[in-house]
């Protein structure tokens, strides 16, 4: 692996970490949920990254504490990365899972810097932070609670039901700060979840997640992502799926067609190509200018969400749109008189 470039001198990616070779422990552990599965235990030198000024997103801020994910998606975008590792953006992502173990108490200590302003941060934005090495690592309850301690507003995207674990903290740091959580659902259709996301928690449980979130005061948006062409974008099928969000309690759902950059391009072509090669020709034609489909087909699929959306009721998010949890009132003193208000 090519580990040198994320020493202190040499240049590296704007979201890549910074660690030295001689920082990492690989480890492996004979359990079913990780056995084939190797990690790469490191100790980062920065753990706050800042977005390129030409990115789309609507964030200048991100945390990832791992790089690889074991959701195994075969379309992720983030399987690109694990080549300037010298890693493979195939299985190796899969697989090869890099863990920077002192992510919390460096987010702590970065946080607690006179040169952050306190800007929002984003995480789930590469991998999942909710990824099963989570349930090991536990590194998510040591970040939340720093951003909490700092009331540093953040955003969650995640397919992982682990976030439930967290639960408490989050609305601790809801009651402080402006939390944003979203789910990401792109389709109900189990048959396609089982083959596309074989590393990831259903599509049903995911939204059992933004129910029990609801169900605890913080408002959950679901990320309807991706919508994949010619195998999830039915009309039949927009409609299940935005029907079975509406019933979860989403206060949001927002499409996001399959995008397929280099990297993941060739891993979901030739995933296409065993599962479905009668369809081989058409992505070729629908992605030949580029990484994403057409803007007609994205207008098409945008325009029919939210129809269905409006008629039960929700809307497009406001991507990122983060929620403040309202402090509870102060009990009035035992025996004293109580102040009605009209409000």
């Amino acid at each position: 692996m090519r580990w040198d470039h994320l020493g202190e001198t040499a240049p590296v990616p704007a979201d890549a970490a910074l660690f030295g070779a001689d920082a990492i422990t690989t480890r492996t552990f004979d359990t079913p949920e990780f056995r084939g599965i190797t990690f790469h235990e490191v100790r980062a030198r920065t753990i706050l990254n800042r977005v390129p000024g030409a990115s789309r997103m609507p964030f200048e801020w991100t945390v990832n504490p791992y790089r690889g994910c074991t959701h195994a998606c075969v379309y992720c975008f983030a399987r690109r990365s694990h080549a300037y590792l010298d890693l493979d953006t195939g299985l190796g992502f899969d697989t090869q899972i890099v863990v920077k173990v002192n992510a919390a108490e460096l987010l702590a200590r970065q946080l607690a810097s006179r040169h952050w302003q306190g800007a929002h941060i984003a995480m789930g934005t590469n991998v999942d932070c909710y990824q099963r090495a989570e349930g090991r690592y536990r590194l998510m309850p040591g970040i939340l609670a720093a951003l909490r301690d700092r009331a540093n507003p953040f955003s969650l995207l995640t397919k992982g039901t682990l976030i439930l674990r967290d639960l408490e903290l989050l609305a601790q740091a809801a009651e402080v700060t402006e939390v944003g959580v979203s789910v990401s659902v792109g389709f109900t259709d189990e048959e396609l979840w089982r083959t596309i996301e074989p590393g990831t928690p259903s599509p049903r449980r995911r939204l059992d997640v933004v129910r029990a979130l609801g169900e605890r005061g913080i408002g959950c948006g679901v990320l309807m992502a991706p919508v994949v062409p010619f195998l999830g974008d039915s009309p039949e099928q927009l409609r299940a799926t935005v029907r079975a969000v509406a019933e979860a309690g989403a206060v949001s759902v927002t499409p996001l067609v399959l995008h397929l950059r280099p990297g993941a391009r060739e891993w979901f072509t030739s995933w296409l190509a065993r599962h479905h090669p009668h369809l081989v020709g058409r992505y070729e034609r629908m992605y030949a200018g580029g990484a994403y489909a057409p803007t007609w087909y994205q207008r098409r699929i945008t325009r029919q969400v939210h129809e269905l959306a409006a008629e039960h009721g929700i809307g497009p998010a406001d991507r990122g749109a983060p929620r403040r949890l309202p402090r509870p009132s102060p009990a009035p003193p035992a025996g004293g008189p109580e102040q009605l208000t009209l409000l």
